[in-house]
């Protein structure tokens, strides 16, 4: 059973599976709850991360101290629910102020069952993740708290997130169509890996009807709509679990349909071309990552949310059984691979997220580049 924290100090504690503890207060609903400790390097969009399917099983910790100031409104969601399994902040907004907002964050934390801390000290948390890696935990709130060593056997038999294989357990389970705004121009299958709302709605804004189709469905299940382009979305868990949208996408391939992933869908190209996948220390998330790309040698801001990365040459052009293939985009933190494209066929992808609901919007661009890849191919 979950009750209200607003305005209590209900004692809260967060476990990481290396055996670091940081006590706090309870934040949302009051109970426990265990997943993958990532953090998030936004100032904004606090909403969009929390209803970001990508998110699913993992405990979010905000690195920026004040969370929550303009509450929660009806338009900003990017699915129909919040998606992370606990939410870490340091200093809740105790007073919403935004003419939109219609609740609190911790009303909306606590309507749908999210178990939160606050009051603990985000950026030691933050450094850790950052010296240790991401890693498992556990936040456990209320008066009957257990001692801390059995929290930490508890966080100990949780899942860990590699090997798992999440995008069907966060996509949508019947096919459904997002019309194309204006006078349609193309169609294009979009397979649900975990997509966020604002990505079809960046397409349709370009007059593309988009047929938005399961996690499970198959080549022909793409070919049926009859397609001018494939996108894969982003989603959740190890891409080195996703045989069945590597085969669909290897399906598209051999036709030479235009196709454009972003996040899990870059990586399920990486992985149809030969390329293998690793898990990243602790992972990119938030809205402020720096990108090149490397086809212009153009410096994007970009919002980010993945863990695992593709392990592809930078300094060289692949030879794959679909033609040339060569890393477009990297992260100058860190040189992981950010975007990948063929040389002799329409393919293309990016690890971030380019529809950026929250901002920024640097690389809405490659939604207008995969429009010229459809009218390439139908030319």
């Amino acid at each position: 059973m979950t009750t209200s924290t607003r305005g209590t100090k209900i004692p809260a504690v967060l476990v990481l599976e290396d055996g670091r503890s940081f006590r706090g207060r309870a934040y949302g609903a009051v109970g426990e709850t265990f997943g993958e400790a990532v953090f998030s390097t936004g100032m904004t969009g606090y909403q969009e991360t929390l209803t970001d399917p990508s998110y699913h099983r993992q405990v979010v910790v905000m690195t920026a101290p004040h969370v929550g100031n303009t509450g929660v409104n009806d338009e900003d969601d990017e699915s129909q629910r919040i998606w992370v399994a606990g939410y870490v902040v340091r200093d809740p907004a105790r007073v919403p102020s935004n003419w939109r907002a219609k609740r609190s964050l911790d009303e909306q934390l606590l309507a749908q069952g999210v178990v939160g801390i606050s009051g603990i000290d985000t950026r030691a948390l933050t450094r850790h993740l950052r010296e240790r890696g991401a890693m498992r935990v556990g936040i456990f709130s209320g008066d009957a708290l257990p001692d801390e060593g059995t929290m930490l056997a508890k966080v100990r038999q949780a899942p860990e997130m590699a090997g798992a294989d999440l995008s069907t357990q966060v996509a949508t389970k019947e096919a459904y169509v997002v019309p194309a705004v204006g006078e349609k121009r193309f169609t294009v299958a979009a397979v649900d890996l975990g997509i966020k709302g604002m990505t079809p709605q960046r397409m349709a804004e370009r007059g593309i009807e988009v047929h938005v189709l399961p996690a499970t469905a198959t080549a022909e299940d793409v070919y049926a709509v009859d397609p001018d382009g494939v996108f894969f979305s982003n989603g959740p868990g190890d891409p080195a679990t996703a045989d069945g949208p590597v085969a669909v996408m290897r399906e598209v391939l051999e036709r030479k349909t235009p196709l454009f992933g972003i996040c899990f869908g870059n990586q399920i190209l990486g992985r149809a071309l030969g390329f293998g996948t690793f898990k990243l220390k602790y992972g990119h998330r938030g809205i402020n990552q720096p990108v090149q790309d490397r086809t212009t040698g153009k410096v994007e801001v970009t919002a980010h949310n993945h863990g695992f990365a593709v392990d592809a040459p930078l300094d060289k052009i692949s030879d794959t059984p679909y033609g040339r293939a060569e890393v477009t985009h990297v992260c100058l933190n860190d040189n992981v691979v950010e975007g990948l494209h063929l040389l002799d066929q329409p393919a293309f992808s990016v690890q971030y997220h380019p529809e950026a609901a929250a901002g920024p919007h640097d690389a809405a661009y490659l939604f207008d580049r995969f429009v010229t890849l459809m009218e390439g191919q139908r030319a």
